[in-house]
């Protein structure tokens, strides 16, 4: 569905995105992440067309992205992370205008607020919405021709948990129905859910691409943390103290502590953890994501 070959581009004189390569199959979810400024927007911006003096190839669904014509946009629809709505008008009449800006047959503007928890509010200002309502109309705006290809920008963004769960299934039906999905978002959680594979993003560059569960397996190794007690033989005002230990989950043989604990069975508590793909983000790039 795309192919991005040596795409380099800068606002200035200076370097900014140099000798970018990658490929997004059809149908899959593809999570672009990095901190602020690291290039998320302006590779967004040249994969929809809005910029065109990049030098290299991008090509999405055939088509070169700086020579498309407007039917380029019967066939991606763009989620902003803010909201692009006409204020004065209502969530209705927003739907209706910009279905009318497109050749194709649109889906059902009544069954689009529905599915998205707003039909109660279809006929309200959006001025009066709060931004979790304008999030979710956001988000079926890009619905609403049925295009191939999705741009979704943090969609989550301002959702509290029901909502947040009602989008990420909306997503995920999208792309069981053949969706080709462009997620770009700080949350983690979000990225380890939904994407089948996240590119980490920094100062213009890509720093690892995989899936999420190949990153964290690749880059990261999961633990084992226990807590016991001193062997200590108890006293009117004392026992052994408590203390813990850890170990690689792949090394809990040669642990010789904790062997003994379960042989005596002195353990207070065991658990294992593997890293996040936050964890890793910050292995492989040196940086937070924020």
């Amino acid at each position: 569905m795309l192919t991005v070959k040596n795409l380099s581009f800068s606002y200035s004189s200076d370097p900014f995105i140099e000798n970018m390569s990658f490929q997004v199959e059809r149908g899959e979810i593809f999570g672009f992440l990095g901190p602020s400024g690291a290039g998320k927007t302006t590779l967004q911006k040249i994969l929809t067309g809005l910029i065109t003096t990049y030098k290299g190839s991008v090509t999405l669904g055939g088509v070169e992205c700086r020579t498309h014509d407007n039917h380029f946009y019967e066939n991606i629809g763009v989620d902003f992370e803010f909201s692009t709505m006409y204020e004065k008008l209502t969530a209705r009449q927003n739907l209706a205008f910009f279905s009318s800006l497109y050749a194709k047959k649109t889906r059902p503007i009544g069954a689009m607020l529905a599915e998205i928890g707003l039909q109660n509010d279809a006929d309200k200002k959006v001025s009066d919405y709060s931004k979790g309502m304008k999030s979710r109309l956001n988000f079926i705006k890009a619905l609403l021709h049925d295009p191939a290809v999705l741009f979704l920008d943090e969609p989550t963004s301002g959702l509290d948990p029901a909502n947040s769960r009602l989008m990420k299934d909306m997503i995920l039906r999208e792309k069981a129905d053949g969706k080709t999905i462009f997620l770009t978002t700080h949350n983690m959680v979000d990225a380890t859910e939904l994407c089948d594979r996240v590119a980490f993003i920094v100062n213009g560059a890509i720093k690892a691409l995989d899936s999420p569960h190949n990153l964290i397996m690749q880059k990261g190794a999961a633990k084992v943390r226990y807590s016991y007690r001193d062997r200590q033989e108890k006293t009117d005002d004392a026992v052994g103290q408590e203390r813990t230990g850890e170990c690689l989950l792949s090394d809990t043989a040669n642990d010789s502590i904790l062997n003994t604990l379960v042989r005596e069975n002195r353990i207070l508590s065991i658990h294992s953890s593997e890293p996040t793909l936050n964890d890793i983000f910050m292995e492989v790039t040196g940086r937070r994501l924020l």
